[in-house]
């Protein structure tokens, strides 16, 4: 994008053309944050979030607002995908937000000129309208079909529910609700208790997470830049499911670490707050992600030895002394944070998985000869998936002889035949822990 000054001030007042943008973006195959970030740099911190919030509705409800928008034109669209994603912000914001109706339909009309699409004001004039005379039928007629209704691939749907078939529905709409901000206290600078303190001051309710020691969830959406002591390092932003590694890993003092994948650090961090690691080595095959890790780091006044590697070929990285403790927060389809990140629904493939499943046993194998004997390597994916849980464990610990499970005895989510999962809901990401021991 342009720099501010380059933009048209027609352009930067309707942020209705700017969401379409994003949303088109991802249907090209990019990924939301970083086409909303690119088109909101000018913005001020609500028409930010106005923005997020029409993106990411449209990205939650794309099935069903698909559905309405079909009902509403005379014929499909083609090779119109920035028409399209300009109609169903207008649906969206008419459908499930609190924005005045007649500025949806003004502001959305609008934007099609600043999409250089003047032909389609009436258009998109007539669709908008014609849903607000017609919203109680066809919401009535909308399909139950949980693909539809829920606005999941339908590949996606099947998979949860073959892996959670007593929950699956409870799933899928735990990966609609927005996930509330959820803190990390960095235990070196104050305790918990300490901090809820300092929230109270300040306005803004909180509770502890009994699972999670340093988790602390915020009860209404507040901008990071409002919370207290941000700035200086005494909270992170870090969800209650991936706080949970850095007490499953039971690293001590001294020991030597390795967080492989680490981007962009979070876990990383919150083992250097908990322990004084004789070695903490974060490695990341993506430089400019592991950048990320580093400043993260810089903020919270921490240090840890970097490298940009690729996690399975470790003859080009490792000087052969081995690791106490092994991270592997293994890259996954991510399906357990869509209520973060809804565009995953539509960017993931169902041929996806297997490739990420091959990837992960790939790692596995890989990091497996740089334990220690008696160490122990904690696994990590932010998926609900069977097929990148408990299914690459199991083929690991059969043919690795040296590997045994170390069972996770915990109040939190659920056991399965290897490791433990959680759904996501609450101040919890859906998530997969396994442990293991060699020897």
């Amino acid at each position: 994008m342009a720099g501010n000054s380059l933009k048209p001030a027609s352009e930067i007042r309707n942020l209705r053309a700017l969401a379409a943008r994003g949303c088109a973006a991802v249907f090209a195959g990019s990924n939301l944050d970083d086409a909303l970030e690119d088109e909101s740099a000018h913005l001020s911190s609500a028409d930010r979030a106005l923005l997020r919030a029409i993106a990411f509705g449209v990205m939650r409800e794309r099935s069903a607002l698909e559905w309405l928008l079909n009902r509403l034109l005379d014929k499909p669209l083609r090779q119109e995908p920035l028409l399209l994603a300009l109609l169903l912000c207008g649906l969206q914001q008419l459908r499930a937000m609190r924005v005045p109706a007649h500025a949806a339909v003004a502001e959305t009309v609008a934007a099609a000129n600043v999409l250089e699409k003047p032909w389609a004001k009436g258009l998109v004039n007539a669709v908008l309208r014609r849903y607000q005379r017609e919203q109680a039928a066809l919401e009535a007629a909308l399909p139950q079909a949980a693909h539809i209704r829920l606005s999941y691939p339908q590949w996606l749907v099947g998979a949860i529910k073959q892996d959670w078939p007593a929950r699956w529905r409870e799933v899928l709409a735990a990966g609609n609700q927005q996930g509330p901000l959820t803190l990390r206290v960095n235990r070196r600078l104050n305790s918990r208790e300490d901090y809820l303190a300092a929230l109270a001051r300040a306005g803004i309710a909180a509770q502890a997470i009994d699972a999670a020691s340093d988790a602390v969830g915020l009860l209404e959406a507040t901008p990071v830049e409002l919370v207290p002591g941000f700035g200086e390092g005494r909270v992170s932003v870090q969800d209650a499911s991936a706080q949970l590694a850095v007490e499953l890993l039971q690293a001590q003092a001294g020991m030597r670490l390795l967080d492989a994948c680490a981007a962009p650090g979070g876990k990383t961090a919150h083992l250097l707050e908990h322990h004084d690691l004789a070695q903490l080595l974060a490695i990341d095959r993506d430089g400019r992600r592991l950048q990320r890790v580093r400043e993260n780091l810089q903020r919270l006044g921490l240090e840890a030895t970097l490298i940009a590697a690729d996690a399975t070929a470790p003859e080009i990285w490792w000087n052969g002394m081995p690791f106490d403790r092994i991270l592997l927060d293994a890259p996954c389809s991510g399906t357990g944070v869509i209520r973060r990140h809804p565009d995953i629904k539509w960017l993931r493939r169902e041929t996806d998985i297997a490739a990420m499943a091959k990837q992960q046993l790939k790692l596995l194998k890989a990091l497996w000869p740089l334990l220690v004997s008696d160490g122990e390597l904690l696994y990590a994916t932010c998926s609900i998936l069977q097929a990148e849980g408990e299914n690459v464990l199991r083929e690991f610990l059969s043919a690795q002889t040296d590997a045994s499970e170390s069972v996770i005895d915990a109040s939190w989510g659920e056991a399965c035949s290897i490791g433990r999962r959680l759904p996501p809901g609450g101040h919890f990401d859906g998530f997969y822990y396994a442990r293991l021991r060699k020897g």
